[in-house]
Protein backbone atom coordinates (compact mmCIF):
# COMPACT_ATOMS: atom_id res chain seq x y z
CA UNK A 1 0.00 0.00 0.00
CA UNK A 2 1.18 3.76 -1.09
CA UNK A 3 1.73 5.87 1.84
CA UNK A 4 2.55 9.37 2.31
CA UNK A 5 6.20 7.86 2.41
CA UNK A 6 6.29 6.83 -1.00
CA UNK A 7 4.30 9.52 -2.54
CA UNK A 8 6.98 10.67 -4.50
CA UNK A 9 7.36 7.35 -6.77
CA UNK A 10 3.66 7.17 -6.86
CA UNK A 11 3.60 11.00 -8.62
CA UNK A 12 6.64 10.23 -10.65
CA UNK A 13 4.03 7.04 -12.22
CA UNK A 14 1.60 9.51 -12.38
CA UNK A 15 3.98 12.48 -14.80
CA UNK A 16 5.13 8.82 -16.88
CA UNK A 17 1.43 8.56 -18.00
CA UNK A 18 0.96 10.58 -21.41
CA UNK A 19 -1.60 13.71 -21.13
CA UNK A 20 -3.19 12.59 -23.93
CA UNK A 21 -3.93 9.23 -22.60
CA UNK A 22 -4.84 11.29 -19.32
CA UNK A 23 -7.40 13.30 -20.82
CA UNK A 24 -8.97 10.55 -22.78
CA UNK A 25 -9.36 8.43 -19.35
CA UNK A 26 -11.20 11.58 -17.64
CA UNK A 27 -13.16 13.15 -20.34
CA UNK A 28 -16.06 11.59 -19.31
CA UNK A 29 -15.49 12.55 -15.58
CA UNK A 30 -17.52 15.85 -16.69
CA UNK A 31 -20.71 16.19 -15.23
CA UNK A 32 -23.22 18.50 -15.35
CA UNK A 33 -25.01 20.60 -12.95
CA UNK A 34 -28.51 22.16 -14.08
CA UNK A 35 -27.32 23.53 -17.45
CA UNK A 36 -23.97 24.17 -16.34
CA UNK A 37 -20.61 22.13 -17.32
CA UNK A 38 -18.29 21.58 -14.52
CA UNK A 39 -15.19 20.58 -16.03
CA UNK A 40 -13.42 18.12 -13.52
CA UNK A 41 -11.14 16.44 -15.46
CA UNK A 42 -8.20 16.56 -12.97
CA UNK A 43 -10.69 15.17 -10.58
CA UNK A 44 -9.17 11.52 -10.36
CA UNK A 45 -7.84 13.65 -7.72
CA UNK A 46 -6.64 11.31 -4.35
CA UNK A 47 -6.59 8.34 -6.76
CA UNK A 48 -2.66 6.64 -6.66
CA UNK A 49 -3.31 5.28 -10.50
CA UNK A 50 -1.51 2.18 -10.38
CA UNK A 51 -2.27 1.49 -13.77
CA UNK A 52 -5.11 2.44 -16.19
CA UNK A 53 -7.52 -0.33 -15.29
CA UNK A 54 -7.38 0.94 -11.68
CA UNK A 55 -8.04 4.18 -12.66
CA UNK A 56 -11.43 3.81 -14.23
CA UNK A 57 -12.92 2.04 -11.45
CA UNK A 58 -13.17 5.09 -10.56
CA UNK A 59 -17.15 5.84 -9.24
CA UNK A 60 -17.16 4.31 -5.45
CA UNK A 61 -15.94 5.71 -2.13
CA UNK A 62 -13.54 3.34 -1.12
CA UNK A 63 -13.33 2.13 2.93
CA UNK A 64 -10.79 -0.06 3.59
CA UNK A 65 -11.60 -1.59 7.32
CA UNK A 66 -9.25 -3.28 9.99
CA UNK A 67 -10.20 -6.08 12.27
CA UNK A 68 -13.56 -7.80 11.42
CA UNK A 69 -15.88 -5.07 11.49
CA UNK A 70 -19.65 -5.84 12.48
CA UNK A 71 -21.82 -6.38 8.71
CA UNK A 72 -24.58 -4.46 10.02
CA UNK A 73 -22.40 -1.66 10.57
CA UNK A 74 -21.36 -2.35 7.15
CA UNK A 75 -24.44 -2.20 5.36
CA UNK A 76 -24.54 1.61 6.46
CA UNK A 77 -22.83 1.91 3.48
CA UNK A 78 -24.75 1.41 -0.13
CA UNK A 79 -23.13 -0.69 -2.28
CA UNK A 80 -23.53 1.37 -5.39
CA UNK A 81 -21.47 4.37 -3.83
CA UNK A 82 -19.56 2.49 -1.18
CA UNK A 83 -16.82 -0.33 -1.69
CA UNK A 84 -15.57 -2.34 1.05
CA UNK A 85 -11.52 -3.20 1.39
CA UNK A 86 -10.13 -5.51 3.67
CA UNK A 87 -6.58 -4.54 5.40
CA UNK A 88 -4.78 -6.68 2.68
CA UNK A 89 -6.36 -4.90 -0.19
CA UNK A 90 -3.28 -3.95 -2.42
CA UNK A 91 -4.80 -1.03 -4.26
CA UNK A 92 -3.77 2.60 -3.82
CA UNK A 93 -7.08 3.97 -3.58
CA UNK A 94 -8.80 4.23 -0.51
CA UNK A 95 -10.93 7.13 0.81
CA UNK A 96 -11.61 6.10 4.62
CA UNK A 97 -10.30 3.75 7.55
CA UNK A 98 -12.31 1.63 9.34
CA UNK A 99 -11.03 -0.14 12.25
CA UNK A 100 -11.47 -1.48 15.56
CA UNK A 101 -8.51 -2.38 17.80
CA UNK A 102 -5.63 -2.04 15.00
CA UNK A 103 -3.01 -0.36 15.70
CA UNK A 104 -2.53 1.84 12.80
CA UNK A 105 1.04 2.48 11.71
CA UNK A 106 1.13 5.68 9.47
CA UNK A 107 3.27 3.47 6.70
CA UNK A 108 -0.53 2.40 6.29
CA UNK A 109 -2.74 5.50 5.95
CA UNK A 110 -2.42 6.31 1.81
CA UNK A 111 -1.77 9.29 0.37
CA UNK A 112 -5.69 9.59 -0.83
CA UNK A 113 -7.62 8.87 2.97
CA UNK A 114 -9.63 11.56 3.78
CA UNK A 115 -10.71 10.61 7.37
CA UNK A 116 -10.15 7.66 10.00
CA UNK A 117 -12.90 6.03 12.30
CA UNK A 118 -12.34 4.01 14.70
CA UNK A 119 -15.42 1.72 16.23
CA UNK A 120 -15.08 2.40 19.99
CA UNK A 121 -14.58 5.44 22.10
CA UNK A 122 -10.52 5.41 22.81
CA UNK A 123 -7.80 6.25 19.45
CA UNK A 124 -5.41 5.17 21.39
CA UNK A 125 -4.40 2.91 18.38
CA UNK A 126 -4.38 5.88 15.73
CA UNK A 127 -1.81 8.27 15.61
CA UNK A 128 -3.92 11.08 16.42
CA UNK A 129 -1.32 14.22 16.52
CA UNK A 130 0.33 13.12 13.25
CA UNK A 131 -3.39 12.37 11.70
CA UNK A 132 -3.82 16.09 12.64
CA UNK A 133 -0.49 17.44 11.27
CA UNK A 134 -1.66 15.59 7.98
CA UNK A 135 -5.04 16.97 7.95
CA UNK A 136 -7.08 13.57 8.11
CA UNK A 137 -9.82 13.83 10.84
CA UNK A 138 -10.26 10.78 13.19
CA UNK A 139 -13.71 9.95 14.66
CA UNK A 140 -14.80 7.96 17.25
CA UNK A 141 -17.91 6.53 18.52
CA UNK A 142 -19.08 7.82 22.17
CA UNK A 143 -21.65 6.35 23.65
CA UNK A 144 -21.81 3.17 21.10
CA UNK A 145 -20.52 0.58 23.43
CA UNK A 146 -21.60 2.31 26.86
CA UNK A 147 -24.63 -0.09 27.69
CA UNK A 148 -22.12 -2.90 27.13
CA UNK A 149 -19.63 -1.34 29.60
CA UNK A 150 -22.23 -0.16 31.90
CA UNK A 151 -23.66 -4.32 32.11
CA UNK A 152 -20.38 -4.93 33.11
CA UNK A 153 -19.57 -2.45 35.88
CA UNK A 154 -22.78 -3.91 37.71
CA UNK A 155 -21.44 -7.05 37.07
CA UNK A 156 -18.24 -6.61 38.47
CA UNK A 157 -20.14 -4.82 41.56
CA UNK A 158 -21.77 -7.81 42.31
CA UNK A 159 -18.17 -10.10 41.60
CA UNK A 160 -17.01 -7.49 44.30
CA UNK A 161 -19.63 -8.42 46.78
CA UNK A 162 -20.16 -11.84 47.11
CA UNK A 163 -16.92 -13.87 46.14
CA UNK A 164 -18.78 -15.59 43.18
CA UNK A 165 -15.36 -16.16 41.40
CA UNK A 166 -13.98 -17.93 44.55
CA UNK A 167 -16.82 -19.95 44.66
CA UNK A 168 -17.19 -21.15 41.23
CA UNK A 169 -13.45 -22.21 41.20
CA UNK A 170 -13.95 -24.07 44.82
CA UNK A 171 -16.74 -25.97 43.47
CA UNK A 172 -14.75 -26.89 40.13
CA UNK A 173 -12.52 -28.24 42.66
CA UNK A 174 -14.68 -30.58 44.63
CA UNK A 175 -16.44 -31.82 41.20
CA UNK A 176 -12.96 -33.44 40.30
CA UNK A 177 -12.82 -34.79 43.20
CA UNK A 178 -16.46 -36.26 43.26
CA UNK A 179 -17.12 -34.12 46.47
CA UNK A 180 -19.76 -31.33 45.50
CA UNK A 181 -22.73 -32.24 46.77
CA UNK A 182 -21.73 -33.32 49.83
CA UNK A 183 -20.17 -30.07 50.30
CA UNK A 184 -22.11 -27.58 48.70
CA UNK A 185 -24.26 -26.49 51.94
CA UNK A 186 -21.03 -27.19 54.18
CA UNK A 187 -18.84 -24.88 52.46
CA UNK A 188 -21.20 -22.03 51.85
CA UNK A 189 -20.01 -20.17 54.61
CA UNK A 190 -16.59 -19.73 53.56
CA UNK A 191 -17.74 -17.68 50.54
CA UNK A 192 -19.82 -15.09 52.37
CA UNK A 193 -20.24 -11.47 51.16
CA UNK A 194 -22.72 -8.53 51.31
CA UNK A 195 -26.09 -6.82 49.32
CA UNK A 196 -25.43 -3.90 47.11
CA UNK A 197 -28.76 -2.41 48.16
CA UNK A 198 -27.97 0.95 50.61
CA UNK A 199 -24.09 0.87 49.35
CA UNK A 200 -22.52 3.89 48.06
CA UNK A 201 -21.02 4.21 44.57
CA UNK A 202 -18.87 6.55 43.38
CA UNK A 203 -19.13 7.07 39.49
CA UNK A 204 -15.79 9.05 38.94
CA UNK A 205 -16.69 10.58 35.40
CA UNK A 206 -20.20 10.76 34.34
CA UNK A 207 -20.17 10.22 31.06
CA UNK A 208 -22.28 8.00 28.53
CA UNK A 209 -21.07 5.16 30.35
CA UNK A 210 -20.62 6.72 34.34
CA UNK A 211 -23.82 8.31 34.27
CA UNK A 212 -26.03 5.14 32.91
CA UNK A 213 -24.16 3.18 35.40
CA UNK A 214 -25.08 5.71 38.68
CA UNK A 215 -28.91 5.76 37.03
CA UNK A 216 -29.10 1.97 36.96
CA UNK A 217 -26.74 1.45 40.74
CA UNK A 218 -29.62 3.95 42.04
CA UNK A 219 -32.60 1.87 40.89
CA UNK A 220 -30.64 -1.79 42.43
CA UNK A 221 -31.18 0.36 45.69
CA UNK A 222 -27.86 2.12 45.74
CA UNK A 223 -26.57 5.72 46.67
CA UNK A 224 -24.63 7.47 44.69
CA UNK A 225 -21.74 10.04 44.79
CA UNK A 226 -20.41 11.71 41.32
CA UNK A 227 -17.38 13.71 40.22
CA UNK A 228 -16.65 15.09 36.52
CA UNK A 229 -14.91 18.23 35.97
CA UNK A 230 -16.11 18.43 32.97
CA UNK A 231 -19.72 17.09 33.16
CA UNK A 232 -21.65 17.96 30.31
CA UNK A 233 -25.79 19.16 30.46
CA UNK A 234 -26.85 16.46 28.66
CA UNK A 235 -25.07 13.91 30.94
CA UNK A 236 -26.31 15.61 33.94
CA UNK A 237 -30.03 15.49 32.60
CA UNK A 238 -29.45 11.76 32.62
CA UNK A 239 -27.97 11.48 36.38
CA UNK A 240 -30.21 10.00 39.36
CA UNK A 241 -32.05 12.69 41.32
CA UNK A 242 -30.60 12.04 44.98
CA UNK A 243 -26.62 11.62 42.84
CA UNK A 244 -24.30 13.55 45.09
CA UNK A 245 -21.74 16.17 43.09
CA UNK A 246 -18.35 16.45 44.62
CA UNK A 247 -15.70 18.45 43.72
CA UNK A 248 -12.42 15.93 43.76
CA UNK A 249 -11.81 12.35 43.17
CA UNK A 250 -10.68 12.12 46.95
CA UNK A 251 -13.85 13.35 48.08
CA UNK A 252 -15.87 11.00 45.85
CA UNK A 253 -14.46 8.19 47.17
CA UNK A 254 -13.99 8.64 50.94
CA UNK A 255 -17.13 7.30 51.74
CA UNK A 256 -17.85 5.10 48.43
CA UNK A 257 -18.41 1.04 49.03
CA UNK A 258 -17.94 0.73 45.51
CA UNK A 259 -15.71 2.92 42.97
CA UNK A 260 -16.62 2.86 39.56
CA UNK A 261 -13.86 4.98 36.73
CA UNK A 262 -14.89 6.33 33.90
CA UNK A 263 -12.66 8.31 32.45
CA UNK A 264 -10.52 8.59 29.73
CA UNK A 265 -6.38 8.08 29.66
CA UNK A 266 -4.99 10.78 28.16
CA UNK A 267 -0.89 10.69 27.98
CA UNK A 268 1.99 13.21 29.03
CA UNK A 269 1.61 15.98 31.44
CA UNK A 270 -1.41 17.01 33.16
CA UNK A 271 -2.86 13.77 31.74
CA UNK A 272 -4.72 11.00 33.66
CA UNK A 273 -1.94 8.17 33.90
CA UNK A 274 -2.20 6.85 36.97
CA UNK A 275 -4.73 9.58 38.26
CA UNK A 276 -5.66 6.87 40.63
CA UNK A 277 -3.07 6.81 42.68
CA UNK A 278 -1.93 6.72 46.58
CA UNK A 279 -3.32 9.87 47.29
CA UNK A 280 -6.88 8.28 46.28
CA UNK A 281 -6.28 5.01 47.28
CA UNK A 282 -5.09 5.93 50.58
CA UNK A 283 -8.59 7.70 51.13
CA UNK A 284 -10.68 4.93 50.06
CA UNK A 285 -12.41 2.17 52.80
CA UNK A 286 -10.20 -0.76 53.79
CA UNK A 287 -13.54 -3.12 52.21
CA UNK A 288 -14.05 -0.48 49.38
CA UNK A 289 -14.17 -2.39 45.50
CA UNK A 290 -12.16 -0.28 42.44
CA UNK A 291 -14.13 -1.16 39.38
CA UNK A 292 -11.98 -0.30 36.72
CA UNK A 293 -13.02 -0.98 32.85
CA UNK A 294 -12.01 2.39 31.70
CA UNK A 295 -8.19 1.56 31.01
CA UNK A 296 -5.54 0.14 33.15
CA UNK A 297 -3.19 2.82 33.47
CA UNK A 298 -5.31 4.89 34.75
CA UNK A 299 -4.59 3.27 38.49
CA UNK A 300 -1.14 3.23 40.07
CA UNK A 301 -0.35 -0.68 40.35
CA UNK A 302 1.89 -0.53 43.68
CA UNK A 303 -0.57 2.08 45.18
CA UNK A 304 -3.25 -0.30 44.30
CA UNK A 305 -1.38 -3.29 45.49
CA UNK A 306 -0.59 -2.57 48.67
CA UNK A 307 -4.00 -1.28 49.66
CA UNK A 308 -5.16 -5.36 48.53
CA UNK A 309 -2.44 -6.28 50.53
CA UNK A 310 -3.40 -4.35 53.89
CA UNK A 311 -7.37 -5.03 53.52
CA UNK A 312 -10.41 -7.16 52.41
CA UNK A 313 -10.80 -4.46 49.85
CA UNK A 314 -11.42 -6.00 46.17
CA UNK A 315 -10.01 -4.57 42.40
CA UNK A 316 -12.22 -5.50 39.69
CA UNK A 317 -11.10 -4.75 36.00
CA UNK A 318 -10.68 -5.92 32.51
CA UNK A 319 -7.49 -4.47 31.86
CA UNK A 320 -3.91 -6.82 32.48
CA UNK A 321 -1.97 -5.60 34.83
CA UNK A 322 1.47 -7.21 35.99
CA UNK A 323 1.30 -6.48 39.59
CA UNK A 324 -2.41 -7.72 40.28
CA UNK A 325 -2.97 -10.19 37.52
CA UNK A 326 -2.90 -13.23 40.55
CA UNK A 327 -3.97 -11.28 43.96
CA UNK A 328 -6.30 -13.07 45.87
CA UNK A 329 -8.53 -9.60 46.13
CA UNK A 330 -8.38 -8.65 42.21
CA UNK A 331 -10.62 -10.39 39.46
CA UNK A 332 -8.83 -9.78 36.13
CA UNK A 333 -11.43 -10.14 33.31
CA UNK A 334 -10.66 -10.29 29.95
CA UNK A 335 -11.29 -7.02 28.22
CA UNK A 336 -15.16 -7.46 27.48
CA UNK A 337 -16.38 -4.05 28.21
CA UNK A 338 -17.57 -3.68 24.39
CA UNK A 339 -17.64 -7.48 23.43
CA UNK A 340 -21.17 -8.08 23.08
CA UNK A 341 -23.08 -8.24 19.41
CA UNK A 342 -25.29 -5.05 20.06
CA UNK A 343 -22.14 -2.81 21.40
CA UNK A 344 -20.32 -3.94 18.10
CA UNK A 345 -23.08 -3.36 15.56
CA UNK A 346 -23.85 0.07 17.40
CA UNK A 347 -20.45 1.45 17.05
CA UNK A 348 -19.67 0.04 13.73
CA UNK A 349 -22.81 1.56 12.35
CA UNK A 350 -21.96 5.04 14.22
CA UNK A 351 -18.62 4.89 12.77
CA UNK A 352 -19.94 4.02 8.75
CA UNK A 353 -22.24 7.07 9.31
CA UNK A 354 -19.76 9.29 10.44
CA UNK A 355 -17.37 8.52 7.40
CA UNK A 356 -20.40 8.86 4.81
CA UNK A 357 -21.35 12.24 6.60
CA UNK A 358 -18.05 13.34 5.71
CA UNK A 359 -17.22 11.76 2.68
CA UNK A 360 -20.77 12.80 1.60
CA UNK A 361 -21.41 16.21 3.07
CA UNK A 362 -18.38 17.45 4.84
CA UNK A 363 -20.13 17.01 8.16
CA UNK A 364 -17.52 16.31 11.07
CA UNK A 365 -18.98 14.55 14.46
CA UNK A 366 -17.60 12.53 16.99
CA UNK A 367 -13.99 13.61 16.32
CA UNK A 368 -11.13 13.66 18.39
CA UNK A 369 -8.96 15.91 16.56
CA UNK A 370 -11.34 17.98 14.29
CA UNK A 371 -14.14 20.76 15.36
CA UNK A 372 -17.31 19.79 14.78
CA UNK A 373 -18.74 21.41 11.64
CA UNK A 374 -22.40 20.69 9.91
CA UNK A 375 -23.89 22.88 7.08
CA UNK A 376 -27.10 22.40 5.51
CA UNK A 377 -27.67 20.56 2.61
CA UNK A 378 -25.83 21.98 -1.08
CA UNK A 379 -28.30 23.57 -2.80
CA UNK A 380 -28.86 22.39 -6.05
CA UNK A 381 -26.90 25.21 -8.15
CA UNK A 382 -23.81 24.84 -5.97
CA UNK A 383 -20.40 22.91 -5.27
CA UNK A 384 -19.22 21.75 -2.14
CA UNK A 385 -15.83 22.71 -1.11
CA UNK A 386 -13.94 22.02 1.52
CA UNK A 387 -11.12 23.58 2.67
CA UNK A 388 -8.71 21.82 5.65
CA UNK A 389 -5.97 24.40 6.70
CA UNK A 390 -3.70 25.08 10.02
CA UNK A 391 -5.18 27.68 12.43
CA UNK A 392 -3.25 30.96 11.23
CA UNK A 393 -4.58 34.23 11.18
CA UNK A 394 -6.04 35.45 7.77
CA UNK A 395 -6.67 31.89 6.19
CA UNK A 396 -10.14 31.87 5.45
CA UNK A 397 -9.43 35.76 3.83
CA UNK A 398 -7.28 34.00 1.73
CA UNK A 399 -9.12 31.13 0.93
CA UNK A 400 -12.34 33.69 -0.23
CA UNK A 401 -10.26 35.57 -1.99
CA UNK A 402 -9.50 33.43 -4.40
CA UNK A 403 -13.03 32.41 -5.06
CA UNK A 404 -13.94 36.29 -5.55
CA UNK A 405 -10.89 36.42 -8.47
CA UNK A 406 -12.43 33.59 -9.94
CA UNK A 407 -16.10 35.45 -10.17
CA UNK A 408 -17.22 32.81 -8.10
CA UNK A 409 -19.59 33.91 -5.14
CA UNK A 410 -19.97 31.48 -2.29
CA UNK A 411 -23.76 30.86 -1.20
CA UNK A 412 -22.94 29.77 2.27
CA UNK A 413 -20.01 28.78 4.02
CA UNK A 414 -18.99 27.68 7.93
CA UNK A 415 -15.57 27.80 9.29
CA UNK A 416 -14.48 26.44 12.69
CA UNK A 417 -11.19 25.85 14.34
CA UNK A 418 -9.99 23.51 16.95
CA UNK A 419 -6.36 23.59 18.34
CA UNK A 420 -3.92 24.12 15.50
CA UNK A 421 -6.54 22.38 12.97
CA UNK A 422 -9.28 25.11 11.06
CA UNK A 423 -11.95 23.59 8.95
CA UNK A 424 -13.93 25.12 6.02
CA UNK A 425 -17.17 24.20 3.75
CA UNK A 426 -18.66 26.54 1.35
CA UNK A 427 -21.08 25.92 -1.24
CA UNK A 428 -20.65 28.01 -4.64
CA UNK A 429 -22.89 28.97 -6.70
CA UNK A 430 -22.80 28.22 -10.42
CA UNK A 431 -26.32 29.83 -11.54
CA UNK A 432 -24.63 32.82 -13.25
CA UNK A 433 -22.52 30.97 -15.84
CA UNK A 434 -23.20 29.97 -18.73
CA UNK A 435 -20.14 28.32 -19.86
CA UNK A 436 -17.68 25.45 -19.28
CA UNK A 437 -16.50 26.68 -15.24
CA UNK A 438 -13.21 24.69 -13.74
CA UNK A 439 -12.26 24.64 -10.24
CA UNK A 440 -9.18 23.39 -11.33
CA UNK A 441 -7.16 26.82 -11.50
CA UNK A 442 -8.73 27.94 -8.03
CA UNK A 443 -8.77 24.69 -6.41
CA UNK A 444 -4.73 24.53 -6.91
CA UNK A 445 -4.57 28.22 -5.91
CA UNK A 446 -6.15 27.47 -2.82
CA UNK A 447 -4.45 24.44 -1.87
CA UNK A 448 -1.04 25.70 -2.47
CA UNK A 449 -1.77 28.51 0.03
CA UNK A 450 0.65 28.09 2.85
CA UNK A 451 -0.94 26.68 6.06
CA UNK A 452 -3.80 24.98 3.35
CA UNK A 453 -3.24 21.06 4.42
CA UNK A 454 -5.94 19.81 1.89
CA UNK A 455 -8.77 20.80 -0.26
CA UNK A 456 -11.90 18.73 -2.01
CA UNK A 457 -14.65 19.33 -4.28
CA UNK A 458 -18.00 17.16 -3.00
CA UNK A 459 -19.80 16.74 -6.33
CA UNK A 460 -19.81 14.42 -9.47
CA UNK A 461 -18.29 11.13 -8.47
CA UNK A 462 -17.26 9.49 -5.62
CA UNK A 463 -13.74 9.93 -4.27
CA UNK A 464 -13.05 12.54 -6.70
CA UNK A 465 -11.92 16.23 -6.48
CA UNK A 466 -9.45 15.90 -3.56
CA UNK A 467 -6.09 17.72 -4.01
CA UNK A 468 -3.40 17.43 -0.87
CA UNK A 469 -0.51 20.25 -0.43
CA UNK A 470 2.56 18.07 0.32
CA UNK A 471 5.72 19.80 1.57
CA UNK A 472 4.82 22.66 -1.00
CA UNK A 473 3.95 20.08 -3.90
CA UNK A 474 0.61 20.17 -5.46
CA UNK A 475 -1.00 16.27 -5.43
CA UNK A 476 -4.00 15.75 -7.44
Amino acid sequence: MASLATMTMQRSALRSMSRTSYKQQTRHLTERAGSVLIDIDHYASGWNIADIEEFTKAGKYQIQTFNKISEKGLQQFPPEKYEIKPAAWEANNAHAILLRSHKLQESEVDVTVRAIARCGAGTNNVPVSRMTELGIPVFNTPGANANAVKELVLCGILLGSRRIVDGINHMTELGKQGLAKERVEKDKAMFGGREIKGKTLAVIGLGHIGSSSAVDAAKLGMKTVGYDPALSIESALKLPRTIKLTDSIVSAVQQADYISINIPYIKGEGGTHGIIGKDVISNMKPDAVLLNFARGELVDSEAMKEFLDGGNGKYVSDFPDDLLWDHKNAIILPHLGASTEEAEDAAASMAAETIKNFLEKGTIVNSVNFPETSLPDRPENAVRFVCVNQNLPGMLAHITEAFAKANLNILQQINHSRGEIAYNVMDVDITDHDDVLSFKEVQEVITMQEGVLSSRIIFGKAGQGYAKNLMGEYFV
